[in-house]
């Protein structure tokens, strides 16, 4: 890394003021430092991190050189303090050395020692010397160790404390001691004769903390001294830290490191060429990948880039201030892709970066990767696309839609017959019809879509939909075998600039559904075997789409089948409503939705409509099974809700019994509404299973929904009983049963559905037929998620002139006065043909009434298609036909009723029983009256009836 440092610094010397990395800042002279401070111009400037907030190489040559003036000031200081301490102790050792020889050789001293009083004589001399020599005390004791003057008066007298055998012996020593005073520096000095015999010692003492003082009044002057020291120093670290700050734009050792490893790599280890170009088109760096692509010398860096021999092209380009994305440059017998950008955002000085990258071996390579992601891109835009609807001929057209112009100029797409209806493709080698064709103007040369196309045996085409194979025509100008399946059209469509052809079977689960050709023109590169490859891939998908659409087609023509042959195909003939219906399947295909009219004895009629949960066969099969028990029940002509209590019945026990099927649905769910309404009376009987109750919109324009009382869907086995509500209309009212299709879906929900409703009915009378273009108009959208029937019936009331009605007393003899009666109002209604057997009915059922029921008895004649006979009791017992004995007396009447009747039954009410029958009024010859029973009883014995 020595050499590489080396190099980045005389790098860093030719570029002042510019850092080789993206983001770099400027360094070097003052005026660089100066504009950093700055933001650049052209462009947003990189942001220096705060360098003392992370470990950035400035901040850690500041914390060093900080620690260090710190270390220094703080050991001058200390060595300031100490070395000042001692020349104090030194001082003082010297000084009181001094007074104590300087007192002990002055001239009276010996004399005043030899006096009588020597302390009175010397304490006044030593005081005053004392102060002078400024020592803390002048002791003068004698050998015997006695102080005769002190600088402490009370200490006069006592004896001496301290070493002063070395002075008794005629030397002066200096010593630190506790003396009297405290710790002292003190010197001792021998007074001696004139023998030179000792004869008294004198001492100076200096206190240690006097001395201490003294150098404590010097510590101001050292901590100040030092706190500017420190200050200097601190203040020039942050300056030589902040210019190092800049220096390095805040970077810590690790990244400067990396910064430097980096460097090294572009300019040695990195295969893409560099080069940095400074202002005036002076080549600044190269790295040794450039050097190796463009030629350069190896005094190129520093040089114009006119000078360096390169392509007048490429030379241009990196003197110039435009910026390149991958411009190929020749170079020598290279291609290079060459990308510049300018360095101007990221520095103060301008430059700019130029890469270089060898294209010459990856060119060739790039167009086949390019190449293999359009295919890829190809398919997965026709996974996405292909199969979009369920529609056999629509995923045919996508198919086609999808690959041109991405891979084919024209595609044409043939299917068989049956996959087109929906059913199993046959053997190959039958004929195809043309399915969709993408690619080619309305005036094409080729078959059109929808034309039966067969094969010629031992051309191209036909080998291919026989073996069942792939195959590429890559020159059909040249293909004879091609030409001579139709010369004329293959004349034209060689004119038309087609040349290539692509043959790829459509298969699924190992069947062959078709065929699909795509076919080049113009410009474009015939097909090859990678070609097929991808032909192959994408005829697989759009194959199974086309599988799936065909089964759905196939499912949905069967549910349909079955819906159409379960629903009723037509409405009964009746006098008692004006009827019309709406059926809308679901754009889910078939549904469950059904309706049902139903002519009941009496001049009355049932209105049945019916929701079953879910789409397809199984919801269509239920529907049909559920019509069919409504269908009979009501043969039984039960009320509606003794009706809806057998159907509930029925359901329960079918899902129980369906219980062990794995893939069979409960009916659980299913609803059903049951009107009756009687012509006669005007009366509607309604009961629902779980079903939106029906609307009623009157003459006069109200409308209201009739609400019956709440009863849950069928088959839940709740147990809990259906109810009927029962109301009186006005002729020329019309009932509107519905599913919830109608009125409610994912965008509406069920009260604003029935709101619309309301105001679709709202308004003048309209007729049934109207009625049902209004409601399906205004509240239908375009496409239904679910599937809707609709009825509408408008009620029409019998003619009273057409009823007659007798309460008949419980007694034989009022049979014939009835009777009587009777066949004269046969003769107000013109009915005299049948007047005959009407007596025979009358006379058997009132016979039987008396007998067998109770009161009250009440006959009721109704005129409409036919002649209704109505013969109601108090009683609930019912009569049947039996077989008669040859010895029996009666048990034949009901064959009376049977033969003039065509239809005969009984039904129930809360007050009892009614027995009717129902006569058809036609120019069929009868028995007449005249023809004795004998005659009649012959009849039926011949007929096969006895």
């Amino acid at each position: 890394m020595s050499g590489f440092s080396g190099r980045f610094r005389r790098w860093l010397r030719r570029v002042p003021g510019h850092s080789a990395f993206s983001g770099g800042k400027p360094a070097g002279s003052d005026v660089g430092d100066r504009q950093d401070e700055r933001p650049a111009e052209g462009g947003d400037q990189q942001p220096v991190r705060p360098s003392w907030s992370t470990r950035s190489v400035a901040r850690e040559v500041f914390l060093l050189q900080l620690v260090l003036v710190v270390l220094l000031v703080a050991a001058a200081v200390v060595a300031f303090v100490v070395q000042t301490r001692r020349d104090t102790m030194t001082d003082a050792r010297h000084r009181t050395l001094a007074a104590a020889e300087s007192f002990a050789h002055s001239p009276g001293l010996q004399e005043a020692l030899n006096s009588a009083d020597p302390t009175a004589k010397l304490q006044p001399l030593a005081e005053a010397a004392r102060k002078d020599s400024g020592v803390d005390a002048l002791i003068v004791y004698k050998l015997d160790g006695i102080t005769l003057t002190h600088s402490d008066p009370r200490q006069i007298g006592k004896h001496v404390i301290g070493p002063y055998a070395e002075a008794a012996r005629g030397k002066p020593f200096t010593r630190t001691f506790e003396g009297a005073l405290g710790l002292s520096v003190v010197s001792a000095a021998p007074v001696k004769d004139s023998s030179g015999r000792v004869i008294a010692i004198v001492a100076a003492p200096v206190t240690v903390e006097k001395v201490q003082k003294s150098v404590n009044q010097q510590l101001p002057l050292f901590i100040g001294t030092a706190v500017a020291a420190l200050a200097l120093a601190g203040g020039g670290a942050g300056l030589v830290s902040r210019r190092l700050r800049r220096q390095t734009h805040g970077l810590g050792p690790a990244e400067m490191t990396r910064m430097y490893e980096h460097h090294d790599a572009v300019l040695h280890a990195v295969r893409e060429g560099v080069l940095i170009v400074g202002r005036g088109g002076r080549l600044l760096l190269a790295n040794d990948e450039a050097r190796r692509l463009l030629d350069l010398p190896a005094d190129a860096e520093g040089r114009q880039v006119d000078d360096l021999g390169l392509d007048h092209r490429t030379a241009g380009l990196l003197a110039s201030d435009r910026i390149a994305t991958d411009e190929v440059h020749l170079a020598q017998d290279r291609l290079l892709a060459v990308n510049k950008r300018s360095t101007t955002p990221y520095g103060a000085h301008q430059a700019s970066v130029v890469t270089l990258r060898d294209t010459t071996e990856l060119r060739w390579l790039s167009g086949r990767a390019e190449v293999a992601r359009d295919r890829l891109r190809l398919l997965y835009d026709a996974g996405a696309r292909i199969g979009s609807t369920l529609n056999v001929v629509r995923t045919a057209e996508e198919l086609a839609q999808v690959a041109v112009p991405r891979f084919a100029d024209i595609v044409t797409v043939e299917l068989q017959e049956p996959v087109l209806k929906g059913e199993e493709p046959s053997v190959a080698g039958s004929a195809l019809r043309r399915a969709a064709l993408a690619g080619l103007p309305p005036d094409h040369p080729l078959h059109p879509v929808g034309e039966l196309i067969t094969a010629v045996p031992g051309t191209p085409a036909a080998a291919s939909t026989d073996q069942v194979s792939s195959m590429v025509v890559p020159d059909l100008a040249g293909s004879s075998a091609w030409r001579s399946q139709d010369p004329e059209r293959a004349r034209r469509i060689l004119d038309h600039g087609v040349h290539s052809l692509a043959v790829v079977p459509l298969r699924a689960r190992g069947v062959v559904l078709g065929m699909v050709y795509f076919w080049r023109s113009g410009s474009s590169p015939p097909f090859d075997d990678e070609d097929l490859s991808f032909a192959e891939e994408l005829a697989g998908r759009a194959a199974v789409g086309i599988d799936n659409a065909r089964r759905f087609t196939r499912e949905r023509t069967m549910a349909m089948t079955l819906q159409r042959s379960l629903m009723p195909r037509g409405l009964p003939d009746q006098d008692a409503l004006e009827v019309a219906h709406r059926y809308l399947p679901a754009q889910a295909g078939v549904g469950g939705d059904w309706f049902d009219v139903i002519p009941l004895p009496g001049a009355r009629v049932a209105l049945v409509v019916g929701d079953v949960v879910g789409h397809g066969l199984h919801a269509a099969a239920t529907m049909g099974r559920l019509r069919i028990a409504v269908h009979n029940f009501s043969a039984l002509d039960l009320s509606p809700d003794e009706l809806l209590g057998h159907v509930d019945e029925l359901v329960t026990h079918i899902d129980v019994q369906d219980e062990d099927g794995e893939e069979v649905p409960a009916i659980t769910g299913a609803t059903c509404l049951y009107v009756i309404y009687d012509s006669v009376s005007g009366r509607v009987s309604v009961a629902t299973a779980g079903h939106l109750p029906p609307a009623v919109a009157y003459p006069d324009g109200r409308v209201e929904f009739l609400h019956s009382p709440v009863s849950p869907p069928l088959g839940l086995g709740t147990g809990l009983p259906f109810q009927t509500a029962e109301l009186s209309l006005p002729e020329g009212s019309r009932l509107v049963l519905y599913t919830d299709g109608l009125v409610e879906n994912r965008n509406r929900d069920l009260d604003t559905g029935l709101e619309a409703l309301h105001a679709a009915l709202a308004g003048p009378d309209r007729t049934p037929e109207d009625t049902c273009a209004t409601i399906m108009q205004s509240l239908l959208p375009a496409r239904s998620t679910d599937d809707v029937a609709l009825l509408v019936a408008r009620t029409r009331r019998l003619d009273p002139a057409h009823v007659a009605e007798w309460d008949v007393s419980r007694d034989p003899a009022a049979v014939g006065p009835v009777r009587n009666a009777c066949v004269r109002q046969l003769a107000d209604w013109g009915l005299e043909a049948i007047s005959f057997g009407t007596e025979l009915i009358l006379s058997e059922l009132i016979t039987n009434a008396i007998r067998h029921g109770a009161e009250p008895i009440h006959v009721r004649l109704l005129h409409t298609r036919t002649l209704i006979c109505e013969v109601s009791d108090g009683s609930s017992t019912s009569p049947h036909i039996r077989q008669a004995k040859d010895t029996d007396e009666d048990g034949r009447g009901l064959f009376l009723v049977a033969q003039f009747a065509e239809h005969w039954g009984t039904r129930y009410s809360p007050r009892g029983k009614t027995i009717w029958a129902a006569q058809v009024i036609g120019p069929e010859p009868l028995p007449s009256e005249e023809e004795p029973s004998e005659h009649l009883l012959n009849h039926w014995e011949q007929r096969g009836q006895w």
